[in-house]
């Protein structure tokens, strides 16, 4: 497992496996079988169109403030794989880099050397590192949201994690289990985090503007305001804020979200692991509600980067908020950091066109590894939906439904409107049922299962369940699924399109398989190594009949794959060398209905880098059911019935960019008029052998400067030689 990854897997819940609901519903149906194939036939007569009429959304509106038609063809020529260190784009095309770790994003600021000795205290006014989800703001000649502008725009990006070795001169400075050098430390809580930068198009080429009044860098020592349920509760209370309505910073973001109010959402995924609590001396100390909390969640070690470690301390606790241990004689936690963990681990709204406003974590869509927060359609007179993944194996897909219904007037009213419509509304837990459908069930206290009552944890109230959602989710009986990442809404079906990633032999058994995750099966490298369970992942879909329905029904959109694996029971979908892939992990639907897929793999890494795929996706159940059966080490196997989605073919699924060496392609937004494409290149050549620093000839890689470099992640733009709108 890659360093920015960090998956730490917490589901121990007892929910039950497929085969067990197969056979409880078969008996409730006196035996007669599911009869899958006609209940299955019947999703193709789901009618896409029926999802209600729109108003413009705030952001990807057209400039015409009418939606393009679909894209019904893809006009380049697939990329082939690739394991060199550069970005191959299609022949027609080219990228140009924009935005790199280190740029200075203020006029005072001097040029980044990348050598790992830029003073510190300068990071918050740089680009930082691991750049991931993005979004493309257009800026107006008012300094205001335009939705027609195609040559000057706010770009605002997460940046998730750090690749140490080439963050500091010679890598963190670690002594006895501590870190020593406090500027390393500092460096890193700015590099983290978001960056808001103006970016301008002229004579044809994008550039970012360095001295923008709109520049500005949020990281893990921004102030903070708690909104919704949980702000003000027990759960929050910190030596920083005893009434636990304040926080700072956010960390470890990965996908985002936007608002048809011109908002960002950064969404904070594995923040988990960077809190340091010893369990030997804390434990004796805590609750077992709180023990059995900090065990779903994963808060105990000593930390990912140590954080909590340099000494002294300074006054305002910039280290020792990073311990969450009961250090202090208080009961309520309002003298140490011991509840700090829960202030983490939610969406956060950043309005981008006001640089001096304070960023809002969203409590009421619950807390958890969030991968990201996609909307549906803003529709006039309906609830605010939003589609969100918890990453990590065998965790939930959930839903947020808001209380307030969509009033167009709203549109530009930034952070006043979240309130009305992230500070209160439902949120839900998605269980994909066997005959291909499924249901949301409801994440509210007293509602089912979760209440006081819950053995394995009892709710006290609706801030309780929203701080321990998975626990609520584990008492609703959510689906496990093969780690949920990334989220897109079809603008013209509706159908919301979700990236499992992958799943390994330990958690995706060949007994725990089951309809929406119904492959166990080995991807044997090419030295012929094995890789059991789920490896290459698979991208789900499913339609509702309104998106703040509570039932839908799905299918499998894709299942990654190498092209030579067995086409009964691996590449479902018939991939071919044009267009295979494994481990999906980004996911974003352009305004003309080309749906992008990005991948964060390992799998698949011994024949090619990671890439970028356009495709043409069709709908929920234009496939068929299929049966896998499925093999594990021992040569024992089960069958499964799925839903695959219709096979591709190269016309419809198409390599578009493979990335250079040991990255990730990740973040993707596209200008109004689709002729540029914006794409993030994280952390080229992260597998850095510390002991090799001083031999720059020995890194992975040198993208994107080039010569004897460190690599930096950074912002791309692509653009056709033409001229013309990308991919279609």
């Amino acid at each position: 497992m890659s360093d920015h990854d960090q998956d730490l897997v917490t589901n121990v819940s007892p929910n039950p496996e497929m085969s067990a609901i197969i056979a409880r519903r078969m008996l409730l149906k006196g035996g007669a079988g599911l009869a899958a194939l006609s209940v299955f036939g019947a999703l193709a007569g789901c009618n896409g169109d029926d999802v209600g009429s729109s108003t413009p959304d705030a952001i990807g509106a057209t400039p015409s403030g009418v939606a393009p038609p679909r894209a019904t063809t893809l006009s380049f020529n697939p990329v082939a794989k690739s394991v060199a260190d550069a970005v191959r784009v299609p022949s027609g095309y080219y990228a140009t880099v924009l935005f790199r770790l280190g740029d200075p994003m203020a006029a005072s600021v001097a040029a980044f050397k990348n050598d790992g000795t830029d003073d510190a205290s300068t990071f918050d006014r740089r680009a930082g590192d691991h750049h991931d989800a993005i979004q493309y703001f257009g800026l107006g000649a008012d300094g205001k949201y335009s939705a027609t502008a195609t040559d000057r725009a706010l770009l605002v990006m997460n940046h998730e994690a750090i690749t140490p070795s080439f963050l500091h001169a010679n890598g963190q400075t670690i002594v006895n289990g501590a870190r020593t050098v406090s500027s390393e430390v500092l460096k890193e809580f700015y590099v983290h985090g978001v960056s808001v930068v103006e970016v301008v198009k002229q004579a044809g080429n994008w550039t970012y503007k360095q001295d923008s009044a709109f520049n500005r860098r949020i990281h893990t020592l921004t102030p903070m305001t708690l909104s919704g349920p949980a702000a003000g509760s027990r759960y929050m209370v910190t030596k920083f804020s005893p009434t636990g309505v304040t926080t700072r910073g956010t960390v470890n973001n990965c996908a985002h979200g936007y608002t048809p109010w011109g908002t960002y959402l950064t969404c904070e995924e594995n923040w988990a692991g960077y809190f340091r609590r010893t369990t030997a001396t804390d434990n004796a100390k805590r609750t077992a509600k709180e023990l059995t909390s900090f065990a779903r969640y994963g808060v105990a070690g000593a930390g990912r980067e140590l954080w909590a470690t340099p000494t002294p301390d300074t006054a305002d606790n910039l280290y020792g908020r990073w311990n969450a241990e009961a250090l202090g004689t208080s009961t309520d936690g309002s003298d140490d950091y011991r509840n700090a963990p829960n202030t983490y681990g939610w969406n956060v709204e950043i309005d981008p066109y006001a640089p001096s406003s304070v960023p809002k974590k969203r409590t009421a869509m619950g807390r958890f590894a969030h991968e990201g927060a996609w909307p549906a359609k803003a529709v006039a007179g309906k609830p605010i939906v939003y589609y969100m993944g918890c990453d990590s194996r065998n965790e939930y897909i959930y839903k947020y439904v808001s209380t307030a219904v969509w009033d167009p007037a709203d549109a530009s009213r930034g952070l006043a409107a979240g309130d009305k419509y992230l500070d209160n509304g439902k949120l839900y837990a998605a269980i994909f049922s066997a005959d291909g459908t499924g249901r949301w069930v409801e994440l509210t206290f007293n509602s089912g299962a979760v209440n006081a009552g819950y053995t394995p944890y009892a709710f006290a109230d609706q801030a309780d369940v929203l701080v321990n959602a998975r626990l609520a989710a584990d008492a609703a009986g959510a689906t496990k699924m093969d780690r949920p990442e990334w989220g897109a809404v079809d603008p013209f079906t509706g159908a919301v399109y979700m990236t499992l990633t992958n799943s390994n032999s330990s958690l995706r058994t060949l007994a725990s398989t089951d309809a929406a995750n119904p492959r166990h099966y080995n991807d044997a490298r090419t030295n012929g190594s094995a890789q059991r369970g789920n490896p290459n992942g698979h991208i789900i879909r499913w339609l509702e009949a309104e998106p703040s329905a509570l039932t839908f029904r799905w299918d499998v959109y894709l299942f990654g794959a190498r092209a030579t694996a067995d086409a009964a029971n691996v590449n479902l979908s018939g991939l071919t060398a044009e267009n295979d892939f494994s481990s999906p992990d980004g996911a974003w639907f352009g305004s003309n209905g080309i749906f992008w897929i990005q991948t964060d793999d390992g799998a698949y890494t011994d024949v090619t880098n990671c890439m970028l795929l356009a495709a043409l996706p069709g709908t929920v159940g234009d496939g068929a059911a299929r049966t896998v059966t499925n093999t594990d080490a021992s040569g024992a196997t089960k069958t499964v019935q799925t839903y695959v989605g219709a096979a591709p073919g190269t016309t419809k699924l198409k390599r578009f960019l493979v990335g250079p060496a040991q990255c990730e392609i990740t973040g993707i937004t596209e200008s109004p008029d689709g002729k540029a494409l914006f794409v993030n290149i994280q952390h080229p050549g992260e597998d850095m052998p510390l002991a090799d620093l001083s031999n720059p000839s020995k890194y992975p890689s040198h993208w994107p400067d080039g010569g004897l470099t460190r690599p930096r992640s950074a912002t791309i733009v692509i653009q056709r030689d033409d001229g013309g709108i990308v991919a279609a």
